[in-house]
């Protein structure tokens, strides 16, 4: 069924497929190192203007109301980060997801190939046996199919989830600084 050039040819798309990946997942490691990178930059230099703000207060009132005003940013900071952590996140899982989805209908197309091969190829009264197989990949596509719907929709749900909770603790970090 299979010759010698249609395995070659499919390690050969394995390969192409795994370097591929292995270079996206790197692109992926690469930028959260460069987001924890600036973010140690940034904490850095604003840990010491902050100190030196703090060393200037004249006086415990002055004193509070720095800390109060340092309050804010920080959490706006953090959850920009967070964002940023998430965008990569889910970037990396995108690229993986589309990768896999190409590979499960290519091994889809490949099977029905081979099925219909085996059907032309059939002795006579195998219709049945052959109608069987396709109504059963047919089946296991449209099982696979809404996995990936039902996946989609939890990403989708997460990524909202990350967003209102992102609006929530800015919201909460600006009334908590008002109130100082």
């Amino acid at each position: 069924m299979l010759t010698a050039d249609q395995i070659v040819a499919a390690q050969k798309a394995n390969m192409e497929t795994l370097f591929g990946l292995t270079q996206k997942a790197f692109s992926g490691v690469e930028k959260l190192v460069e987001l924890n990178l600036q973010a140690s930059k940034a904490a850095l230099s604003e840990s010491a203007e902050q100190a030196q703000a703090l060393l200037s207060a004249k006086d415990a009132q002055e004193l509070m109301a720095l800390q109060a005003g340092m309050m804010q940013p920080l959490a706006e900071k953090a959850m920009a980060y967070s964002r940023h952590l998430y965008d990569i996140a889910n970037g990396a899982a995108g690229e993986f997801s589309k990768a896999a989805e190409a590979q499960a209908a290519d091994a889809q197309k490949k099977f029905m190939d081979v099925v219909d091969n085996a059907a032309k190829n059939a002795p006579a009264g195998s219709e049945t046996a052959v109608a069987m197989m396709k109504n059963a990949v047919a089946a296991a596509n449209n099982a696979a199919e809404s996995v990936q719907k039902v996946v989609k929709q939890a990403s989708e749900m997460m990524e909202s989830n990350v967003n209102t909770l992102a609006a929530t603790a800015t919201s909460a970090a600006k009334t908590a600084a008002k109130k100082r």
